[in-house]
């Protein structure tokens, strides 16, 4: 598995140098680095590219890193069926910083980045309907 995920490393970095700021292999996948201006595009090339072919979108989530200048991540872990391989794509960004959403080219991306946004505080532009799903509406603050 791990020299189809380094063949997979190389790859994408010579396919989409501009798109991809960093690429490493930990946990038994695929991890990139990219940046909020480049995060559509990577994801877009990911999906249809057909030696990638990452169509199936599991999830998205925050961390956050509370003494780091661009204090959170968000993390996207995509499937590609056919090469039954994970890929995790990661975006910094700081707390006033928006990243752009995922919906237009992974549809399901919707509640998950309205959870990030109910739990973090993370912004996504362009999002259909980003407001809480996991706290009521009047709640103060992100819990996390």
């Amino acid at each position: 598995m791990s020299e189809a995920l380094n063949d997979l490393s190389i790859y994408i970095r010579e396919a989409r140098p501009a798109l991809v700021e960093d690429a490493v292999i930990a946990y038994g996948e695929l991890n990139l680095t990219t940046s909020g201006e480049n995060l559509l595009p990577l994801l877009t090339f990911l999906r249809d590219d057909a030696q990638c072919g990452f169509i199936s979108f599991i999830d998205i989530c925050g961390v956050d890193y509370p003494a780091r200048e661009k204090r959170f991540d968000v993390v996207y872990h995509l499937l590609s069926p056919r090469q039954n391989l994970r890929i995790r794509v990661k975006v910094a960004t700081a707390e006033d910083e928006p990243v752009p959403s995922a919906c237009a080219v992974y549809p399901g991306a919707d509640w998950f980045e309205r959870e990030a946004w109910d739990m973090y505080g993370i912004l996504f532009t362009d999002h259909p309907d980003l407001r809480r799903i996991l706290t009521d509406y009047g709640f103060e603050g992100h819990p996390l």
